[in-house]
């Protein structure tokens, strides 16, 4: 049903921690793979994608990712990022109800603090982004990365609350 799709580069615990997160989607059907889009990490990263089941890919363009997915639904996500309680059922009834896109809410005790928030545009996969394969596919150009896939899209915003990958980040 769903593909979730991170790049990552030395981003080994905090790929750990939002692959921990999607152990419970897989068990409930609705993470089908999980593919880590590499740029030449140096530390465990690949070893983490493999226990946990992940394709991993050091060399790659995102048209044959795209293609290879075996959700019809992706889900672009940031590693270090965790979504929380309750994400699994909405986006459930979100993919068979919907056709546009969608972004998670942001986690209400995790926001940057004010000033840092004045002026500052989000980062297009910040809060994740959903959205229908055959969409990305049409988008989709040979060089691009998660995140200009991501940008301008037009989406709907759930309500399930998603913590940023830069609170992981930050505890480092």
């Amino acid at each position: 049903m769903l593909t979730v799709i991170m790049e990552c580069r030395d981003q080994e615990s905090e790929l750990a921690q939002t692959l921990s997160v999607l152990v419970s989607a897989a068990v409930e059907g609705l993470v089908s793979d999980v593919v880590v889009l590499d740029h030449g990490s140096r530390d465990g990263s690949s070893r983490v994608a493999d226990a946990a089941g992940c394709r991993f890919y050091g060399h790659w363009d995102i048209k044959d990712i795209l293609r290879g997915a075996r959700g019809e639904w992706l889900l672009l996500v940031e590693p270090g990022a965790r979504l929380q309680t309750g994400w699994i059922d909405e986006v459930m009834e979100y993919i068979t109800l919907n056709k546009q896109p969608a972004r998670f809410a942001p986690a209400r005790n995790y926001r940057r603090p004010f000033f840092k928030r004045i002026g500052r545009a989000v980062p297009p996969l910040e809060y994740g982004m959903l959205l229908p394969k055959r969409q990305a596919i049409a988008l989709a150009k040979s060089g691009m990365d998660l995140e200009t896939l991501a940008r301008g899209q037009k989406v709907s915003k759930l309500a399930s609350e998603m913590i940023p990958a830069w609170v992981a980040a930050a505890v480092r």
